[in-house]
């Protein structure tokens, strides 16, 4: 059950962007009102919170309180493995740990893990600094979630079934400079030269046209290496130690 009405929205999505710590009330203000709080800020707080637990007690009737007062704040009680965004991350720092473990495995993981996001992180709430700074933090675990399975997948010779998914990951992050390269490679490694080197012109004047700048060298290299047939681009490490790229 959601929140009705953006205020509740924006008080769930707080507390569920600080993972169960305690909020400060200036906090919660801030994220509910900005800097046009209402003139009894207090009073108008404790009856936010009083409707969001009246909620919480009618989904979870025999359940202990979720919400609790502290001496500084608030606290949204949670427990362990319920909040997904946590989940996803505790599972990405596993995985990357064990990286070095079966290539198939980390990546079948990894692909398990990613699937646990089902949208924009708190269903698109923006919120204040707290809602903010927490799905900047979750969209950048995403990002690097998707790239480390990227990079598995080719390390597993899976060159041809992630263009799709490449394509369309670069489509939605079109100035994102590893899904670029990731892309060149799956389609170097697949026969696919000329479409490889067509991708990263289309990203060079992508990145003129939106930012100003050019490719990173190392995104350069790629289109020499390519234009070359450079076999560092296979994975075999010849040139790729003298570059300082690595593969």
């Amino acid at each position: 059950m959601r929140p009705k009405g953006a205020i509740q929205q924006l008080l769930f999505a707080s507390f569920m962007a600080t993972a169960g710590q305690v909020v400060t009330v200036e906090s919660l203000a801030e994220e509910l009102w900005g800097t046009t709080p209402p003139k009894k800020m207090n009073n108008a707080l404790q009856a936010q919170i009083s409707r969001l637990r009246r909620m919480l007690a009618h989904l979870e009737p025999d359940s202990v309180p979720r919400i609790t007062a502290t001496v500084s704040g608030y606290q949204f009680r949670l427990r362990s493995g319920e909040l997904d965004a946590q989940v996803f991350l505790d599972s990405i720092e596993a995985i990357r740990t064990g990286v070095g473990g079966d290539p198939r495995r980390c990546a079948n993981d990894l692909r398990r893990a990613i699937t646990l996001w089902r949208g924009p992180a708190f269903g698109g709430v923006v919120g204040g600094p707290l809602c903010q700074t927490a799905a900047s933090k979750y969209e950048e675990a995403r990002l690097s979630a998707l790239e480390l399975l990227y990079g598995i997948e080719l390390k597993c010779g899976r060159h041809a079934r992630i263009i799709p998914e490449l394509t369309e990951t670069l489509a939605l992050n079109p100035v994102q400079e590893q899904f670029c390269r990731l892309l060149m490679l799956a389609l170097y490694r697949s026969g696919r030269h000329i479409d490889a080197l067509n991708t990263y012109r289309q990203f060079r004047h992508r990145l003129n046209e939106d930012l100003g700048v050019d490719p990173s060298p190392t995104l350069r290299w790629c289109e020499s290496a390519i234009l070359e047939h450079d076999p560092a681009l296979l994975g075999e490490p010849a040139l790729a130690g003298q570059t300082g790229v690595r593969i």
